[in-house]
């Protein structure tokens, strides 16, 4: 007797997501939103990730527009503080004709430990939007996660409340140099001078103003020819620019903790709110293979 043919659904497996932390198949908006489904009038509600959630900003996807997260290499790490090697320059003369007398040549090293934090932002939901699935997801993808990825720009430039992230503009041991008139002649210069000590200036961060005077001048392309991605964020002050070898100087630490909370009457005149909440740390190991430049 012939045993009974397997069903399609045991020959192809069947998977069905009761949760999707890691985002296999569904947007952070739409776990969100399934996730929420019936909690009472009163119920906070806290969806965990394992994923970072600024980098699934759907946008990021379909235009070219670089976060300043973009110019760095990742690193997945454990949710713990992570071992790094850090080494502080003791020359930054200019660099001779043999190693001996390149700045490199005197660098020293010593094993430090990079914490991590959270970044986080609250954003209030309209009234009846709990109501709405659809229009709750694409809210939390497109509106949400954006407002998250600006916290991350702030952070990685100017550092964490908490102090366990110095922002890029703060580093100790970074180099400092005047941007003139002529930004796009200060910016061919200084990306010389970040390879003095060795690196490769890949990248830079400018305000909106400075990117588009760079556009307007025709140069942005001439940038990209060069291995320079170019980063525009309002959170670094119109009269300055950052240089760096961005991919050897620092490591961004993503443990994979990250979460959206629905919050009960915790915003303005008692709305209910979205916390949004993604772990990271930053290990710098060559803050010298970085560049500012302020307008005086």
């Amino acid at each position: 007797m012939l045993a009974a043919p397997a069903s399609s659904a045991v020959q192809q497996g069947v998977r069905i997501n009761l949760a999707d932390p890691s985002l296999d198949e569904r947007s952070p908006g739409e776990e969100f939103a399934w996730s929420v489904r019936g909690a009472a009038a009163d119920e906070d509600r806290v969806i965990p990730f394992r994923a970072h959630l600024p980098a699934v900003f759907p946008l990021f996807a379909t235009r070219p527009r670089y976060a300043v997260r973009h110019l760095l290499k990742t690193a997945s790490v454990a949710d713990a503080p992570v071992p790094f090697v850090h080494e502080p320059a003791t020359h930054l003369g200019a660099s001779g004709t043999s190693y001996r007398t390149t700045p490199e040549g005197s660098f020293t090293s010593r094993l430090q430990h990079a914490e991590l934090t959270d970044l986080k932002v609250r954003v209030p939901l309209p009234a009846g939007l709990l109501d709405e699935p659809a229009l709750l997801a694409s809210f939390i993808d497109y509106r949400v996660l954006v407002r998250l990825s600006v916290v991350e720009n702030q952070t990685l430039l100017h550092g964490s409340d908490d102090k366990a992230i110095t922002g890029l503009l703060d580093l100790p041991g970074m180099r400092h140099g005047a941007l003139g008139d002529d930004v796009y002649a200060s910016i061919t210069e200084a990306a010389a001078e970040v390879e003095e000590t060795g690196g490769s200036c890949d990248g830079i961060v400018v305000h909106p103003f400075t990117y588009w005077e760079l556009v307007r001048a025709g140069v942005l392309g001439r940038l990209g020819a060069a291995g320079i991605t170019v980063s525009r964020t309002r959170m670094i002050p119109r009269g300055q620019v950052l240089l760096g070898d961005f991919r050897a100087a620092v490591t961004l630490l993503v443990p994979g903790v990250a979460s959206l909370a629905l919050l009960r009457g915790q915003g303005p005149d008692s709305s209910d709110v979205v916390e949004a909440t993604s772990r990271v740390g930053l290990a710098v190991h060559l803050p010298q293979h970085f560049l500012l430049l302020t307008r005086d």
